[in-house]
């Protein structure tokens, strides 16, 4: 891991924790406290990667992750420890692509819609599929 690499990774998610309300910009860290015990990491873990001074461990990500409604997925590529080829995503199409439908729901939580804006995710996505019939769900062509 790159210095480069870490800044911009902890460039990223700093944007990220402001946004879901942490304040991580107060001098008494009360932001960075409460977002550690949302995500039931220590404190310090929180500290040293907005310090720019280590990347968290896998486990610190996941739950990061979690509290940030951010996918895992996209966490560990943004940290440069793993490619989009490392981890790839199904494919919709082609002649090998599974036979299940994505809901908007899930193309939603798939692309790391914050739930209070999911539902107008829906909404909009909807007015883009065929017919109405379908616009709960996108089947795989």
């Amino acid at each position: 891991m790159t210095t480069s690499e870490l800044d911009r990774f902890a460039t990223w998610i700093e944007e990220l924790i402001r946004r879901r309300g942490f304040d991580i910009d107060s001098p008494r860290g009360g932001g960075r406290s409460r977002l550690a015990d949302e995500a039931g990491v220590h404190r310090a873990a929180v500290t040293r990667l907005l310090q720019r001074q280590s990347m968290p461990d896998l486990e610190t990500t996941r739950r990061l992750a979690h509290v940030l409604e951010v996918p895992v997925r996209e966490m560990l590529i943004r940290s440069g420890r793993l490619t989009e080829e490392d981890l790839p995503l199904p494919s919709l199409r082609g002649a090998s692509a599974p036979s299940w439908q994505l809901t908007l729901e899930e193309a939603a939580v798939g692309l790391g819609v914050p739930p209070e804006q999911r539902a107008m995710f829906i909404k909009v996505a909807g007015q883009f599929l065929p017919d109405a019939a379908t616009r709960g769900s996108v089947e795989s062509r």
